[in-house]
């Protein structure tokens, strides 16, 4: 069976990489299939993760003014798709665009569009009236042209509530990308967090959060992992909440598995996530994690008061509070890692890629 997975690009270090590179090389491996992805304007060179080298690999140059771009892009994949010959057409491309493909292309096999973020992603921090009315109109034409796919997956329940008019809606999680051979000993004095300097990864909640923790416990420190973003002024933020000497920012590192090993709580602060892969990778190195109750993915993965938190979303004084419970009760942060550990078996990559086999065996009946 020929797969074609489609998305803008696979070299940087985000969450839809590094998902595309589990499942695409899951499916490689297995002599049954034969992997295709095409990416725009990018070639295999200096990867962040690793892909199986039986993928095949397209490089689909776009350019130009608007016009020439779309009219590249168009022309670029209807050429692929008639050398290809796939199966099955995987969208991967979180844009307005990858929603005109099953119309670019003329459907010449089923196609499946992978929704991999929420629809929140548009909005930014103070999005004024213009904003807000070019979201709706973009979000209305994604709901609408959502339609035209075979099978439409999200990855979450609350994005079920996004996607509400779309028809052929199924659910299939994030896998793992690694289940670690060892457990965190808890004992680190340390809290991590992973992801881009954002809006969206609320960074700024947990710094204001972390004053309050650090006036309790000044002994732990807080890490934070992810492409750094000056504009967001989180080292200023630091720095006015006077609490620069126990926040530490890092780029994005690959082997991220060490980094939770040495830990022993993982803080997610976001403002709305399209899953939540940081927190299923940090509950595979056996930490509990203090999460808002964000759209979309959290309430998914932690079972709340048993393998982490919940907390009511953007309730700094309440994220301080539970990351200080943990930090006070050892006993009940081990025994949280340990069901962390055990319960994010649910995502392990052979769970996942099964659910994906079942929903192309279906379309191709």
């Amino acid at each position: 069976m020929k797969l074609l997975y489609i998305t803008n690009g696979i070299n940087g270090s985000g969450g839809l990489e590094r998902v595309l590179s589990i499942k695409a090389s899951n499916f490689a491996e297995n002599p049954y299939y034969e992997v295709h992805i095409a990416a725009l304007n990018t070639g295999t060179q200096n990867l962040f993760y690793n892909f199986s080298n039986k993928i095949h690999f397209h490089e689909i140059p776009v350019y130009g003014n608007p016009l020439k771009y779309i009219m590249s892009y168009a022309s670029g994949f209807v050429k692929l798709v008639k050398e290809i010959k796939p199966d099955i057409v995987l969208v991967c491309d979180d844009g307005l665009k990858g929603f005109f493909l099953p119309l670019i292309l003329g459907k010449p096999c089923p196609m499946i569009y992978e929704r991999h973020v929420s629809k929140n992603i548009e909005l930014k921090n103070n999005a004024g009236f213009l904003d807000r009315f070019f979201f709706r109109i973009k979000s209305g034409l994604m709901s609408y042209f959502s339609n035209s796919f075979d099978a439409f997956v999200v990855l979450t329940k609350d994005n079920l509530i996004e996607w509400k008019s779309t028809k052929n809606i199924h659910i299939i999680s994030n896998p793992l990308s690694f289940f670690s051979n060892q457990s965190a000993t808890l004992e680190e004095k340390k809290v991590i967090a992973v992801g881009k300097q954002s809006f969206q990864k609320g960074f700024d909640l947990l710094l204001k959060s972390w004053k309050t923790v650090n006036q309790k416990h000044p002994e732990w420190t807080l890490e934070i992992y992810g492409k750094k973003d000056s504009s967001i002024g989180l080292e200023n933020l630091a720095k006015e909440l006077e609490v620069e000497t126990s926040v530490h920012f890092f780029e994005p590192v690959k082997d991220i598995e060490s980094k939770y090993l040495n830990s022993s709580i993982y803080a997610l602060s976001s403002r709305f996530e399209g899953f939540g892969m940081v927190l299923i990778e940090a509950m595979a190195c056996g930490l509990p994690c203090v999460s808002f109750d964000c759209p979309c993915g959290p309430k998914d993965i932690i079972k709340n008061g048993e393998d982490g938190f919940l907390v009511e979303a953007e309730n700094t004084n309440e994220f301080a509070e539970k990351i200080i419970f943990l930090i006070e009760n050892q006993k009940d942060r081990k025994e949280m890692g340990t069901k962390a550990k055990e319960n994010v078996k649910r995502y392990l990559p052979e769970e996942i890629v099964c659910q994906w086999e079942n929903l192309f065996k279906k379309l191709l009946r």
